[in-house]
């Protein structure tokens, strides 16, 4: 998640954004001052502060936005189209003439942006629209000679169109009204599925032309003078073919004619069909088909109105963003779904900032029981005390909340396969919401209570849980470094009563202890990115039990999103709250996928104790090795993986199989080489013959790197463009093995243009920590997907904040979604500088900013945006 950020930050919201950024992944450590130094005289009164901003790498913008300062080609043409590489994630913006903030584009608009790219078959391009609820924007893509190929025009936050073939494409965003930032995808195709369940309406998708599915409003079904279902249906030129007034019901019309009595009815005036998709007469009819629904979920009267949608037996989970969580076959969950998929009878305490308890992918799997310790009024946000109610209040203030709590109880037991948003490691385990932490964190004691509550000990609350309704699991994504000997005695009693803890290591990438993932008896996680190394912010050192998916920057699978951890959330900033879903990286992240893998053990042994656990772990049943041979201070005793965890827990028999991360990689325009890992699920001896495996194109060489014995370990692919022309390319890598074969798909773009990674024009900001007010802002442009940026003239001996955004649609927010930010040294733990001398290297990263609504079919929900303002 990207939090909020100002380019003019009043007084109280500069100190209610401080204090998110200071407690966002709620590790309540200080961090350091970093940097380099650079001597200056003792008795000078200023210093000079300097450092860079860094572009993620598969990261651009729009060429034609609306800011100003931002450099301007214009791309509102198939003739003008701008060129992409594969795989990108863009930063655009697209407005109708007179909407939006004033700019550039205000009085003429740019309600068109086009943009020309390789794809591989399957590919998927996605558009996630910023504002959506005050701006309607459709996704088209076209072959390189204008033929339409696809078009998705839903009213949600999302679109998707797939690429059916290699080939050049042109993808159009059009704004139809309105004005928003937005977020363009392009990679592989994980996200396919994403846009139908988030109010897509895509001509791929398979449906039946010439039907919708309709429910009426209650309050319709009662008012007016037509109540007869089949008359309401006539009403909109359209027959009733089944259902009935107080449920859905199907309904026919004619899906061919231009001139059809339903599109009268409705007003679809424009656009109604087309001559230039009159060579495809089944692309046209879904086209006329998608218009209708369209026009009739513009209705007051209308509660849905969807396509109806031709279904097939899946084999994974069928929630939407399901294809964005590499992070769960990276520990092998599909496998282990296959032996359980968790009990209710299984409880995880969360105890964190609370959860959303109405949050609809998770507010089903909450138990009755769970409380409210942060007892200090000032910290509570609440207005009291301790109490009965653990929802999140917000742990900062209005627009600026991380709902971290949410995201880590998303990631334990998220509602899976219910066609809702993310899956949750233990699909069938209950979460027990426990609050200790709220405006700047938490206190020591306050914890304790949340532990003691959580593992039926005697506590503040003077509720004892019995042994039917306490916690078997508690996951803390919290800590400080400082150690406590109470703290270590609650731990103690909690595990003498049976409950397993697990916490997070840490995010300072630092060897210091922090607790209480350094008290014995806890099992403390370290996180990795999606190549399976340690993540660059994670933690080490001796206390490090396990390691876990945690995400990192970067887009390493090709799939045009950064490599990031997706779960619920929420975003507060109109007043009220919006449930959503947004990625995170950290080892709170990690933390609850441990915690949901022990979950899945308890359901199949629910008398798993602490000491059984340790044991396990120790011994590496239920973890992969990586790192050095056996247990290291990186990772732990391993990675932990699902399909082993479970079928150690259920005593069964592993069968042996040959495994391969990534299966997918996207070498885009750019890149050489990609790392991949081959390994075996199970104890029996497999063999793998380097000299057999195989690739089918002539640009690609694979050769093993570090191999074991059995040949398992690290191959390296290369690719050569050498001799190449422009265009998109794919080959399948073949490693067999005495037991089963697998495959990975690696796919390749060559381009004569060179790629530069950009987030666009931004506005770094020096603030003075003390009183909250700006010294300076520098405006920067990116030079090789870098922004330098310098103040000088800073007072000596203060302390101070470093901010950087984009304002791609001028309207002098910074924090937007779709926009770009980030903060010294990172977004997720902004620590001051101190500025005792010249200081060079504060260098951090910005990023696109996204999340996706769990409300995108609803248009009737109001999403507004934080009000943080930069300088004019």
């Amino acid at each position: 998640m990207a939090p909020v950020i100002d380019r003019l930050l009043g007084q109280e919201k500069l100190s209610r954004y401080i204090l998110i950024l200071l407690s966002l992944f709620l590790l309540l450590a200080t961090a350091g001052c970093g940097g380099g130094g650079g001597s200056s005289p003792a008795n000078t009164t200023t210093v000079t502060l300097s450092g860079s901003v860094l572009v993620p790498s598969g990261v651009t913008i729009d060429s034609d936005v609306n800011d100003p300062n931002e450099t301007y080609i214009a791309n509102d043409s198939l003739a003008t189209a701008q060129a992409l590489p594969n795989p990108i994630s863009l930063g655009g913006y697209v407005n109708v003439a007179g909407t939006g903030a004033s700019g550039r584009s205000f009085a003429g608009g740019d309600a068109d942006d086009y943009f020309q790219v390789q794809c591989n078959t399957g590919d998927t391009i996605s558009l996630t629209i910023a504002d959506y609820t005050a701006a309607d924007l459709d996704l088209s893509l076209y072959e390189s000679d204008g033929t339409p190929v696809a078009e998705s025009i839903g009213t949600g936050q999302s679109e998707l169109v797939t690429a059916p073939a290699t080939d050049t494409y042109i993808a159009r965003v059009n704004a139809k009204s309105g004005a928003s930032n937005y977020i363009l995808a392009i990679g592989l195709s994980s996200i396919a599925g994403i846009g139908s369940k988030v109010g897509t309406l895509s001509t791929q998708y398979e449906f039946v032309p010439g039907q919708v599915v309709v429910h009426f409003k209650k309050s319709a079904r009662t008012a007016g003078p037509i109540q007869r279902p089949s008359d309401r249906a006539a009403a909109m030129g359209m027959a009733l073919a089944a259902g009935a007034a107080d449920r859905e019901m199907l309904m026919t019309f004619d899906d061919t004619d231009p001139q059809t009595t339903v599109g009268q009815a409705l007003g679809i005036t424009k656009g109604w069909s087309r001559e230039e998709i009159a060579h495809d007469p089944t692309l046209e009819r879904k086209i006329n088909t998608l218009r209708v629904i369209k026009a009739l979920r513009q209705r007051n009267d209308i509660l849905y109105a969807e396509p109806n949608y031709i279904l097939h037996p899946y084999t994974i989970p069928d929630d939407p963003l399901y294809g964005l969580q590499w992070n769960f076959p990276q520990i092998n969950l599909p496998l282990a779904w296959d032996y359980t998929t968790g009990d209710i009878n299984v409880i995880v305490a969360v105890i964190d900032t609370g959860v959303l308890m109405n949050h609809p992918d998770l507010s089903d799997h909450l138990t009755s029981t769970g409380y409210d310790f942060v007892s200090q009024v000032s910290m509570s946000n609440d207005g009291d005390g301790i109490d009965a109610d653990p929802e999140d209040p917000g742990d900062s203030g209005p627009g600026a909340n991380s709902f971290h709590g949410t995201h880590c109880a998303g990631l334990v037991a998220a509602e899976t396969d219910n066609l809702t948003g993310v899956a949750g490691v233990g699909w069938n385990t209950r979460i027990m919401p426990v609050r200790v932490l709220g405006v700047g964190g938490g206190t020591s004691y306050d914890v304790r209570q949340g532990i003691r509550y959580a593992a039926g000990l005697n506590n503040d609350s003077g509720i004892t849980l019995d042994a039917s309704q306490r916690a078997d699991i508690i996951s803390l994504s919290l800590g400080s470094e400082g150690y406590d000997a109470t703290t270590q005695g609650v731990i103690d009693d909690a595990r003498t009563n049976g409950v397993i803890i697990i916490a997070a290591a840490g995010n300072d990438s630092s060897s210091t202890p922090t607790y209480p993932a350094s008290y014995d008896g806890v099992i403390s996680v370290s996180a990795v990115n999606i190549n399976g190394t340690l993540a660059s912010y994670s933690n080490y050192g001796s206390y490090i039990d396990v390691a876990a998916p945690g995400g990192d920057a970067g887009d390493s699978n090709g799939d045009g999103y950064q490599d990031l951890v997706w779960s619920t959330c929420g975003d507060d900033s109109s007043g009220s709250i919006i449930y959503n879903y947004q990625s995170m990286a950290g080892t709170s992240m990690a933390t609850p996928h441990v915690a949901g893998v022990v979950a899945l053990m308890k359901a199949l042994a629910p008398a798993l104790t602490p000491a059984d656990l340790d044991a396990l772990l120790a011994s590496g049943a239920i973890t992969s090795d990586i790192g050095t041979v056996g247990r290291d201070n990186y990772y732990g005793y391993g990675l932990i993986d699902a399909f082993k965890a479970v079928a150690a827990a259920g005593s069964n028999s592993i069968p042996t199989v040959l495994n391969a991360s990534p299966t997918l990689v996207n070498l885009g325009t750019s890149s050489i080489g990609a790392t991949v890992t081959i390994s075996k699920i199970g104890t029996d001896p497999i063999s793998v013959n380097p000299d057999d495996v195989s690739d089918d194109a002539d640009w690609l060489t694979v050769t093993s790197t570090a191999i074991d014995g059995e040949g398992l370990g690290t191959y390296t692919l290369h690719a050569d463009r050498t001799g190449l022309s422009d265009g998109s390319y794919a080959a399948t890598v073949t490693f067999p093995s005495s037991e089963n074969p697998v495959t990975i798909q690696v796919n390749l773009q060559v381009s004569s243009a060179v790629a530069e990674y950009n987030a666009g024009y931004h506005y770094v900001l020096l603030i003075d920590a003390d009183d909250n007010s700006i010294l300076a802002q520098d405006e920067v442009q990116a030079a090789g997907g870098i922004y330098s940026y310098s103040f000088s003239q800073v007072p000596r001996g203060g302390t101070y904040f470093i901010v950087a955004g984009s304002d791609r649609d001028n309207d002098y927010y910074i924090d937007n979604p779709g926009e770009s930010v980030g903060a010294y040294p990172t977004l997720d733990q902004i620590s001051t500088v101190e500025a005792t001398d010249n200081m060079s290297g504060l260098d951090f990263f910005t990023n696109l900013t996204l999340s996706i609504s769990t409300t995108g079919l609803d248009a009737e929900e109001d999403e507004a945006l934080p009000q943080f303002m930069r300088l004019h």
